[in-house]
């Protein structure tokens, strides 16, 4: 086909630009020398020729394809000689930034843990970072027999082998099975490292990886939800009383509810009084016997028979002298 028919392009830019498009090729219509190359912010073009790199611009703007592109692209057959061979050529638009895409498991992982013979469900979710790192083998793999490739088309592949790299990771070292949020950001670096190595044979690359929350079944959640209550707690009774707090907090949502709240505090309030008090209690008990050891043998009244003591000359009763 002649490059001078009927379908010359005045603009070669990219068509419908989609940010959720990591690349996109322009293919359809043939050069002409009048023609210009439109890129905007956030793209570079490259100019294909039989499947290889010709040539790569990656500043935005305008350029004339007879005065800017020609004699860059000189190495180029058609363009050499003046569009007088016929020559259309391609070219291929990326997206340069990096995207943000959100992953989670599709269903639940079987995660192997001790008496558990068909492992410990859970699911994950969280966000990835990509962006494109080598041109030459993105083209070679991928751009090579597509005209688009979309940030979906990523996060299905991805998709495809979380569920065995979490498996991996989380299965890794031995790692605490009821606390895995805590070793989130080392098994989010393992699986980072493994997507990366993965990506990067179709010229893509795994700039981050985040695990934002790990779910259990309801069932262990709130096993583990309980065994941090009693941990924080220490022991049954201040568990009882932290209960009894939470209870009057409830309570104070409505009338009948802050009056049964003031009388739970009043109970708690009796009830820890007493418990703090107990033990200051005990010794006053012992001061009568004391007092009566301190005052040594006692004796009976001459005149009225009342008990006094042996030493007392007369008696606090009837006031008769003693011998």
């Amino acid at each position: 086909m002649s490059l001078f028919s009927n379908q010359w392009a005045n603009v070669v830019e990219w068509e419908e630009f989609r940010d959720d498009v990591i690349f996109w090729k322009w293919g359809n219509s043939e050069l002409k020398k009048s023609s210009r190359l439109s890129i905007r912010p956030g793209q570079h073009a490259i100019f294909l020729y039989n499947g290889r790199i010709e040539g790569v611009f990656h500043d935005e703007g305008n350029y004339s394809i007879e005065s800017e592109i020609i004699p860059f692209l000189s190495t180029l057959k058609g363009f050499r000689f003046g569009f007088n061979s016929g020559l259309r050529a391609e070219v291929l638009f990326v997206n340069t930034k990096e995207f943000t895409l959100k992953w989670g498991t599709k269903n639940s992982v079987l995660i192997p843990a001790p008496g558990l013979p068909g492992g410990m469900p859970i699911r994950a979710f969280g966000t990835f970072q990509m962006k494109v790192s080598d041109y030459v083998t993105l083209i070679d793999t991928i751009a090579g027999i597509k005209r688009q490739y979309t940030v979906e088309d990523v996060r299905e592949r991805v998709g495809a082998q979380i569920d065995q790299l979490l498996m991996r990771w989380i299965s890794k070292e031995g790692k605490d099975m009821f606390n895995l949020q805590a070793n989130a950001m080392e098994i989010a670096a393992g699986i980072r490292t493994d997507l990366d190595m993965e990506l990067s044979r179709s010229g893509l690359s795994i700039t981050g990886f985040t695990i934002a929350n790990v779910n259990y079944p309801e069932s262990v959640q709130d096993k583990i939800n309980q065994a941090a209550s009693y941990a924080m707690v220490g022991d049954v009774n201040r568990y009882q009383q932290v209960g009894m707090v939470d209870a009057m907090l409830k309570g104070g949502n409505s009338a009948a509810g802050s009056a049964m709240g003031t009388a739970a505090g009043m109970a708690a309030g009796f009830h820890m009084a007493n418990q703090m008090f107990q033990q200051p209690q005990a010794a006053p008990a012992q001061a009568p016997a004391q007092a009566q050891a301190a005052q040594g043998d006692t004796k009976f009244c001459m005149e009225c028979g009342a008990r006094i003591p042996t030493v007392a000359k007369f008696c606090p009763e009837c006031g008769g002298k003693q011998a």
